[in-house]
């Protein structure tokens, strides 16, 4: 059960109002983590940027690789939404999540959205390397950001414990027993 509950349309401020319907008009669907982020409208704005990063990186990584590059930052950081999420974009477009098969350049993204979502540390300079023969310093800056800003949403949904979005129910990888309580 999600810490703070998602605000109701109803409820909310003018202002909120006013980014919700945006929100809606622009991208679409408001999720349960959306809902709570407008409880605080800067704390929407910052984390809403993941869009412009997403905008940033698809043209050199194409949509399938943006997929998989924030579903492995996703699922590392164990967010059930943003995880989730990502699982159902992958099985819509014909992937099966836990049986990818890879390029070897996909592979190198793949395994830094992986290493992000473990420990920004543990990026090696062979890691660095790799993404460095594929991409220029331009769009592994950007890269790197979109990879931050999915991180920081994969923080929030975690702590907070935003539900899952029923419409995301469906698509829920199998449960992997976990050490810790949820």
């Amino acid at each position: 059960m999600s810490r703070i509950p998602p605000l109701e349309y109803e409820n909310a401020s003018a202002e909120a109002r006013a980014a919700h319907d945006r929100h809606q008009s622009d991208v679409g669907r408001i999720t349960n983590m959306k809902r709570t982020l407008l409880h605080s409208l800067p704390a929407f704005h910052a984390l809403m940027e993941w869009y412009p990063l997403r905008d940033a990186v698809r043209p050199f990584l194409g949509e399938r690789l943006t997929h998989l590059f924030a579903h492995a930052v996703s699922t590392e950081t164990d967010c059930l939404i943003c995880s989730t999420f990502f699982r159902r974009l992958l099985i819509e477009s014909g992937d099966d999540p836990d049986a990818l098969v890879l390029t070897d350049a996909e592979r190198i993204v793949v395994e830094f959205g992986h290493q992000l979502g473990r420990d920004a540390h543990g990026v090696t300079n062979e890691l660095h390397a790799a993404l460095a023969r594929l991409y220029t310093p331009e769009q592994i800056v950007a890269l790197t950001a979109f990879g931050v800003i999915m991180l920081a949403t994969n923080v929030f949904n975690n702590a907070l414990r935003v539900d899952l979005d029923g419409y995301l129910e469906p698509y829920r990888a199998a449960a992997v027993p976990r050490t810790g309580e949820r």
